[in-house]
């Protein structure tokens, strides 16, 4: 996906929580730079499902540090 590390640097320098608004907000912020986002009902949850679970994943990285 076109801009998505900007898109999770944006939203934690916002001070957003990980919850179903911010999952929205992703796909929002992405559809905005003309990444495509199905259009059905499922494949959004989906979509929301996972790019929660990657901005969980960002501010746990951000929280602990990177390990690497």
């Amino acid at each position: 996906m076109f801009g998505l590390d900007e898109i999770l640097a944006e939203l934690y320098a916002e001070g957003r929580k990980a919850n179903d608004e911010t999952a929205e907000e992703i796909i929002a912020r992405l559809e905005a730079m003309k990444n495509y986002i199905p259009s059905s009902e499922r494949a959004r949850k989906e979509y929301c499902y996972v790019l929660l679970k990657e901005y969980r994943t960002y501010l746990r990285d951000r929280a602990g540090g990177s390990k690497g």
